[in-house]
């Protein structure tokens, strides 16, 4: 290979560590962005240099990263399990620094098309490497001391959850509370972050007129979802961990619905179902929890890409 390539080469080693610096927010890189950013690559691969026009949408979306992405993504030898399609506005701008940081690929094309190839694949397995230990990362497992309360396992389930959930744990988990609970009922079942979209629905779940509100971090968005309701002749129940209390009661009362809005912590809203159904049904702690947690998992793999969120109880 002439002289230039290992020059490019670095340099383009750096562009690319560079740009995943930059995309690295709580000290995470989202799969959205390592999507993204391997959608980036695999274009400048088949076209190089790229005319803006061809590969980013009126709407500013990186072409490929929707319907396509799939595909984009076990050519690599990722599945596409792990991301259905890159959704969030921010990788797509994301992508689009990742296109300037190569100029479009006209850096690239002081080599042949066999070096750049070659340099392109090496930059996209940097990429692929992330997935793949997001794909291996390990279920959530428990070791429970059946002596313990319901409480007691719930708030361990929460707080394991906290680091990596985002409120997918949370929010499956009341759902499956609720399909426990109330058997003769249809509960739904979104993506834990569909929410953020479909801005039409009440509520995370709705029961006659309950309208239940699920999340790991409240905000004034949901105070004023909870409001809405409210004026709409619901009653809306809003769902926090328990550290969370203290804020959403201060946002209730910002919003002027303290009085209307019933706030619980998830942990006591889920432990004492498992001591009502176990009363009810005159089975132990431990046989309900296990009821409730296989649910979740069927419904978590109903929707959610992120299975390592199964919780398996040992």
């Amino acid at each position: 290979m002439h002289t230039s390539f290992e020059q490019v080469r670095q340099e383009s080693i750096r562009a690319l560590a560079d740009w995943v610096d930059s995309c690295t927010r709580g000290k995470k890189v989202s799969r959205n962005t390592v999507a993204v950013g391997m959608v980036v690559l695999d274009h400048l691969r088949r076209t190089c240099p790229v005319d803006k026009s061809d590969v980013i949408s009126q709407g500013g979306e990186i072409r490929g990263t929707r319907s396509g992405l799939g595909n984009v993504l076990q050519t690599y030898g990722i599945p596409p399990s792990y991301l259905k399609e890159a959704t969030t506005r921010q990788s797509h701008q994301d992508g689009q620094r990742l296109f300037e940081g190569f100029d479009w690929g006209r850096k690239l094309i002081v080599l042949t098309d066999e070096e750049r190839d070659t340099l392109l694949l090496e930059l996209i397995t940097t990429l692929s490497s992330q997935a793949d230990a997001w794909l291996k990362r390990q279920n959530l497992k428990f070791d429970f001391d059946r002596r313990q309360s319901p409480i007691g396992w719930l708030n361990l389930i929460v707080e394991s959850a906290k680091q990596r959930s985002g409120g997918v744990v949370e929010q499956h988990l009341v759902g499956a509370k609720l399909e426990r609970r109330f058997a003769g009922h249809a509960i739904a079942n979104h993506p834990a972050h569909a929410g953020d979209v479909q801005t039409a629905r009440d509520g995370d779940f709705t029961i006659a007129s309950l309208v239940y509100h699920v999340t790991a971090m409240p905000s004034r968005h949901v105070m004023q979802k909870c409001a809405g309701n409210i004026r709409s002749g619901l009653l809306p129940i809003l769902l926090v961990p328990s550290e969370q209390l203290n804020r959403a009661k201060v946002l209730a009362q910002d919003e002027g619905v303290e009085k209307e809005l019933t706030i619980i912590a998830i942990e006591d809203f889920v432990a004492l179902n498992i001591i009502e159904l176990s009363a009810n049904e005159n089975k132990d702690f431990y046989t309900v929890l296990k009821e409730i947690v296989e649910i979740y998992n069927r419904r978590l793999l109903e929707v959610e890409t992120d299975i390592s969120l199964q919780i398996l109880l040992r």
